[in-house]
């Protein structure tokens, strides 16, 4: 298959696809990190997701303004920053635009949204933990024509991700064995179909 990784610059979901013998590009504004610059679009997602060259996207659209962490910047002295409020329904408007390309198997990732931007409800939620990573950080996906993830391998809890990591770069990057779950257990799905 031939699929998009939108928005992802670390290359792990893309990696993943590639040992199962997928033609797989990561798409980001910025330069990859993944070591594979021969498989990184350095460009705009949603021209990549209407291109029609793809038959999945897997995306993790920019989350700051949509995430429920981000809610006490969204409501400074519990009133409404219109810029910040404004910036987020652009983010939404990006978060739609991915998820409604015209490809037939689609999946977002994106941590517990603010409700005050009425993004679809999520699919399912997963944690490092269901796949050997000893860490909590609620991770949502939003699934088109694909199956919820299954946990692959369950560990004891250390702690939380969030809580451990201050780099909002670290904290943003796929786990390994959510990104292998992600490519082995959705290609499966596609082969059955």
């Amino acid at each position: 298959m031939k699929i998009l990784v939108a928005c992802e610059e670390s290359q792990r979901v893309t990696i993943e696809l590639r040992k199962l013998g997928h033609e797989a590009y990561s798409c980001d504004t910025q330069e990859c990190s993944g070591g594979y610059p021969e498989w990184h679009i350095l460009g705009n997602a949603i021209e990549e997701a209407y291109s029609g060259k793809y038959d999945m996207i897997i995306g993790f659209p920019p989350c700051t303004y949509l995430t429920r962490a981000s809610a006490v910047r969204l409501f400074p002295k519990k009133v409404l920053n219109k810029e910040r409020y404004a910036l987020g329904l652009k983010a939404k408007e990006f978060f739609m635009a991915l998820y409604n390309a015209p490809v037939k198997y689609v999946a977002l990732e994106n941590p517990t949204p603010l409700k005050i931007f009425g993004l679809p409800k999520e699919t399912q939620a997963i944690q490092p933990w269901e796949h050997g990573h000893p860490y909590t950080k609620r991770t949502c996906l939003w699934l088109r024509g694909l199956p919820p993830i299954q946990p692959t391998d369950k560990v004891e809890v250390l702690g939380s991700w969030v809580a451990l990591n201050r780099s909002k770069k670290t904290r943003s990057k796929t786990f390994e064995g959510i990104a292998r779950a992600m490519a082995t257990q959705w290609s499966e799905a596609c082969k059955e179909q």
